[in-house]
């Protein structure tokens, strides 16, 4: 038996932040990240549709990109403190992550973030509260999905959390709000939410549900993130969607090594941070390359070139079109091709490799690759995307 789970209701369109008035509650915590919601207006007129709901409402305002757990203690305080019957969050991938996070230790005060740590351990949630989730970023999905990323900056390690407890009860998808996008989180989110689509549908929990969101989303991707990230309007909202629809895929398919790779070394270099969407952007060609080793893979991976129109007349040719396809897209959007050209210093790659190697193999999202990986292997590939050198094993 498989199981397919979304959000009850998700609203989309221009406008859609408004669906916020008929929320039937008395109390809600807006959790928003750095500013640019305030800076925008976005964050005044929530706060205004949910007092126009009836509700008292509380902000927990300043969540950093990749969100720590000190941060989600916090959050939680503040909750069991206020005792919201709404959980509302709204921004990028961190704020909505971490009130997640937030909203189950609220309810689960006594529980660790040890235990949460285990794939689809989380207790049963909504019985304090119910959890809106409304994005200004078009890549990381996490409005729909059952996934929220926790760092725990003191060993530099990236958590992956999964559990369909937490997936919201409403979504919120309104073009508005990434109008104005910076072009590098445009690049950076798109090429996340490529990623989720390609990976969902190469996924070993691939099924007949998710496998038309998954290609729906990367046309759309391939359709609308050039334009998008060129400043055109009507791209920037199809790409918002095509997002959200890679995470519909990808909450139940689940995800594969790219992932894995992008939550380990993420935080794990002292010569620059790599922001997610770029991370996954630089290992997707990679990955496709190792995961093509394996018969079912390659066939879906030439099936996505497919149907995206991409030439070849043999599978190997297919598969060489999608992934220059996505290096193509990766000279566009002014992303590097390897970690070195992204400036990670080449001792400390070489110094933390292995050990990176060794906790992307145990991430949570290696269990659904297509193609095993041994820590070894690992350590081969990492070492390809930072060179830029041929994947043949």
């Amino acid at each position: 038996m498989s199981r397919f789970t979304l959000p009850r209701d998700v609203y989309y369109g221009a406008g859609s932040l408004e669906e916020l008035k008929n929320l039937k509650g008395k109390k809600a915590v807006l959790v928003v990240g750095g500013g640019s919601m305030k800076r925008q207006g976005f964050l005044d007129k929530a706060v205004g549709y949910l007092e126009e709901a009836g509700m008292e409402v509380k902000l927990f305002e300043g969540v950093e990109p990749d969100p720590s757990v000190e941060t989600v203690m916090k959050g939680a305080e503040v909750m069991r403190e206020f005792e919201p019957d709404w959980i509302v969050s709204m921004g990028g991938g961190s704020p909505i992550d971490a009130a997640k996070a937030m909203w189950t230790f609220y309810e689960y005060p006594e529980t660790t973030f040890e235990d949460l740590c285990i794939p689809f351990n989380f207790p049963e949630l909504r019985k304090k509260a119910k959890f809106a989730a409304i994005p200004s970023t078009s890549g990381t999905a996490t409005e729909v999905t059952a996934f929220s990323v926790i760092t725990n900056y003191e060993t530099g390690v990236k958590y992956p959390l999964a559990d369909f407890e937490i997936t919201p009860d409403v979504a919120i998808v309104d073009p508005d709000l990434v109008a104005n996008l910076p072009v590098k989180q445009v690049a950076y989110t798109g090429m996340d939410a490529l990623t989720h689509a390609i990976e969902a549908y190469v996924s070993t929990l691939n099924g007949p549900f998710t496998d038309p969101l998954a290609l729906q989303a990367i046309e759309m991707v391939f359709d609308y993130l050039p334009a998008s990230y060129r400043g055109n309007k009507e791209a920037r909202e199809n790409m918002h969607y095509a997002q959200c629809l890679a995470g519909m895929a990808f909450s139940n398919a689940l995800l594969g090594i790219v992932h894995s790779m992008a939550h380990k070394t993420g935080a794990a270099f002292s010569t620059g941070h790599i922001p997610h969407g770029c991370a996954n952007a630089i290992y997707l060609p990679y990955v496709i390359k190792y995961n093509a080793k394996d018969t079912v893979a390659a066939g879906r991976y030439a099936e996505i070139a497919r149907r995206m129109g991409l030439p070849g007349t043999s599978q190997k040719a297919l598969i060489n079109s999608l992934c220059e396809k996505i290096d193509e897209f990766n000279v566009q959007l002014n992303i590097p091709k390897t970690l070195k050209d992204f400036g990670i210093d080449e001792e400390e790659f070489k110094e933390k490799v292995a050990k990176i190697a060794e906790l992307a193999v145990g991430d949570a999202c290696t269990g659904s690759n297509p193609r095993p990986i041994t820590p070894a292997e690992m350590e081969k590939l990492l070492t390809c995307t930072y060179y830029g050198t041929e994947v043949d094993f």
